[in-house]
C-alpha cells in the first residue's frame, strides 16, 4: 500500500456532514414535487431533442418517521471532464447511501471517464477501496477523461455493458458539457425502455455550472482558496521585494468567476473581468490603455510593483477576438481534413492558409498577434470545437503590449518607472487539492443525495443541494431537471443542446464588490494573504465558504 502523509492519514478520519433530511438515511426520504419546468431558452428545441425527459419538476427531499424497503441496486458512476476538488466524496457519499439503503447493492467504477463504460472498464468498489479516498483530491480512484456520450454506437455499447453487470443506475459527475452528455444518455435510455436511470453531478472549478438550484459546482470553494493562498504568497513577496509587476492568469475557461472569487480575497491591484470587457466593448488596445494608467500612476507614487489577475477565457471576450476566434474554430473544423493544411511544413505556411480564409477583418486581427499568440491559436481544439485557451499565453500577450506602450509613454516623458515583469499560470495547482471542509462535505452529501434520486425512480435529473451558507443540516436535498438547464450552442459549426454556461453577472453583488474597492486596491495595496486552507481550527475558520456564496446570499462579510 502507497505510503500516506500526515495529512492524508487525519484528512480520512474527517467524517463529512449531511443535511438533516438525509441523516436518517435513504429508506427513511420523502419527495416532494414542484411544478413543471422547462428549458432555459430554445424551449422547443430542446423539447424536441428531449421529448421523454423534458418538463420534470424540481424535487426536494425530508425526512420521516416511516422507514421502507429499498431492493438491492447495481449503479455505475463515472467522473467525466477536468478534475475537481472533492470528486471522491461524491463517490464515497453514493458507495454510502446505496450500502445503507441495501447492503447488497453495488457500485462499479468506470475507468478513465465515460470510456469506460463504452469499453466495458470497471471497478467493484468495497469499503477498503473506498475509504482509502475519502476527503482526497484529485480523481485517481477511477481516473476521468473527456470522450463524449453522443452517438447511437455509444449508446449502445453503454447499455450493453450496464446489462452485463446488472447496472439499472449510472451518475455522472462532471461540468456542463459532461451534465449534457447525462442528459442525452438518460433520453436514450427511456426511449428505448432500458429501465437505466442517469443522474448527474454538478462539478467544476469553473463555477459557471449554476443557477437558483444549483448554488455552487463542486471543487470551486477548494480551487479559488488555492489560488488565492499563492496569489497571497506573491503579493507578500511583491510588497517584501518592491520590483516586479507579476501577471497571474487564472485557470477558469470561460468565465470569470474563479479570477473574481481568488482577487476578492486577495485585493490585488488589478483585476480584469472578461464579461466585463465583453460587456463594455473594450478592444485589446483599450485595455492595455487601462492596465497602463494603473501602472503609471502606482510608478508616479514609487511603487514599480503590482499584482494583476487575468481570467483564463479573457481572449474570448475581447470583441474583436471573440469575432475571429469564431470564425477561426470554423475555419479549423475544416482545415483539420484539408491536405494543405495538415501536410503544411511550416508554421507560416499555416498562418498563411488560415489568413486567406478568415474574413478580412478576422484576418487583420489574427495577422496583428505575435507569432507565439497566433500559434497557440491553432493548437488542436477542445472536444466541443473550441479553442482551448489555457494554451493561450495571454498574460504574455499583455506584458508584451505593455511593454510596448510604456515604452512609447517614457519616450514621450509621461512615464518615469520600471516594467520588470514575471508571469504565472494557475490551474492545475488548484485542480486536485484536498478539498476544504466545505468540499468535502457538499461533495459527500452530493453522491448521497444522487441516489435518493435513483432510489425514487428519477431520471436525468442533477443532484442539488442548497441553502449552502447556512450550517450543513440545514442544507436542502434535491434534484433539478437536467434539461431545464439547456440551450442550443453552435459547436463544430453545427447547433448543439448544452448546457448554459452562468456566467459573472455585472449587476450582481460579486462583481460590485470588486468594483466598488478597485481604485483603493489599486493604489494603496490592501492586499491580504488567505494562507493555506485551514482543516483543523474553529469553525469561523475552517468552515467559511467563498466570497462569492456569501455575496450572492446576502450573507454580510464581517472582513471585507
Amino acid at each position: 500500500m502507497t505510503k500516506l502523509s500526515p495529512l492524508q492519514i487525519e484528512r480520512l478520519k474527517y467524517q463529512p456532514k449531511l443535511p438533516a433530511s438525509l441523516q436518517n438515511g435513504i429508506n427513511s426520504l420523502e419527495m416532494t414535487e414542484g411544478s413543471a419546468t422547462e428549458s432555459v431558452a430554445d424551449q422547443q428545441d430542446i423539447q424536441n431533442l428531449f421529448p421523454n425527459t423534458y418538463g420534470k419538476p424540481v424535487v426536494t427531499f425530508k425526512s420521516t418517521q416511516n422507514s421502507k424497503q429499498t431492493p438491492a441496486r447495481n449503479v455505475g458512476v463515472i467522473l467525466s471532464g477536468g478534475q475537481a476538488p472533492g470528486g471522491h466524496n461524491v463517490i464515497a457519499g453514493l458507495y454510502d447511501a446505496l450500502k445503507s439503503a441495501n447492503p447488497e447493492s453495488k457500485l462499479y467504477g468506470f475507468l478513465g471517464g465515460p470510456s469506460g463504460i463504452i469499453d466495458g472498464k470497471y471497478v467493484e468498489f468495497d469499503d477498503e477501496f473506498i475509504n482509502a479516498y475519502r476527503n482526497t483530491g484529485g480523481f485517481d480512484i477511477i481516473g476521468s477523461g473527456r470522450t463524449k456520450l453522443e452517438t447511437e454506437d455509444q449508446f449502445h455499447e453503454s447499455y450493453n455493458v450496464c446489462k452485463k453487470l446488472g447496472i439499472s443506475a449510472v451518475v455522472i459527475i462532471g461540468g456542463d458539457d459532461s451534465n449534457t452528455n447525462a442528459a442525452l444518455l438518460a433520453e436514450w435510455f427511456v426511449k428505448n425502455k432500458t429501465g437505466i436511470q442517469v443522474i448527474g453531478c454538478p462539478k467544476t472549478i469553473d463555477g459557471d455550472l449554476k443557477n437558483d438550484q444549483i448554488e455552487i459546482s463542486f471543487g470551486f470553494d477548494t480551487a479559488t482558496k488555492t489560488y488565492a493562498e499563492l496569489i497571497g504568497n506573491i503579493q507578500r513577496d511583491a510588497n517584501s521585494a518592491k520590483k516586479y509587476w507579476h501577471f497571474i492568469k487564472i485557470m477558469g475557461r470561460s468565465a470569470s468567476h474563479v479570477a473574481l472569487e481568488a482577487a476578492l480575497q486577495t485585493q490585488p491591484n488589478i483585476t480584469l473581468i472578461s464579461e466585463e470587457v465583453e460587456a463594455k466593448k473594450m478592444s485589446l488596445s483599450s485595455i492595455i490603455d487601462y492596465m497602463s494608467d494603473i501602472i503609471v500612476r502606482r510608478a508616479n507614487a514609487g511603487k514599480n510593483f503590482g499584482i494583476a489577475v487575468i481570467p483564463e477565457g479573457l481572449i474570448e471576450f475581447i470583441p474583436e477576438m471573440k469575432t475571429m476566434i469564431a470564425n477561426l474554430n470554423d475555419i479549423m473544423a475544416e482545415l483539420e481534413s484539408d491536405p494543405s493544411f495538415v501536410n503544411a511544413t511550416t508554421i507560416r505556411e499555416k498562418f498563411t492558409i488560415v489568413e486567406r480564409r478568415l474574413d478580412d477583418e478576422n484576418a487583420k486581427v489574427y495577422n496583428s498577434l505575435p507569432s507565439i499568440i497566433k500559434e497557440q491559436l491553432l493548437a488542436d481544439r477542445d472536444p466541443h470545437g473550441n479553442v482551448q485557451v489555457s494554451k493561450i499565453e495571454t498574460e504574455k500577450l499583455l506584458i508584451e503590449m505593455l511593454s510596448t506602450k510604456l515604452a512609447e509613454l517614457k519616450s514621450e516623458g509621461q512615464y518615469i518607472g520600471k516594467f520588470s515583469t514575471q508571469s504565472h499560470f494557475f490551474g492545475y495547482e488548484g485542480r486536485c487539492a484536498f478539498p476544504s471542509n466545505f468540499d468535502a462535505d457538499y461533495c459527500y452529501s452530493l453522491g448521497y443525495n444522487a441516489y435518493a434520486l435513483i432510489s425514487n425512480g428519477l431520471t436525468g435529473y442533477l443532484s442539488s443541494v442548497k441553502n449552502l451558507t447556512a450550517p450543513a443540516k440545514e442544507w436542502v436535498a434535491g434534484g433539478v431537471p437536467l434539461t431545464m438547464m439547456m440551450n442550443m450552442e453552435k459547436r463544430h459549426g453545427a447547433m448543439k443542446p448544452v448546457i448554459k454556461k452562468a456566467l459573472v453577472e455585472l449587476n450582481g453583488p460579486v462583481f460590485a464588490q470588486l468594483q466598488n474597492n478597485r481604485e483603493d486596491w489599486a493604489m494603496n495595496d490592501r492586499y491580504l494573504f488567505p494562507g493555506a486552507i485551514q482543516y483543523f481550527g474553529p469553525s469561523s475558520v475552517c468552515d467559511i465558504t467563498t466570497v462569492t456564496l456569501q455575496l450572492e446570499q446576502a450573507k454580510t462579510l464581517a472582513s471585507v
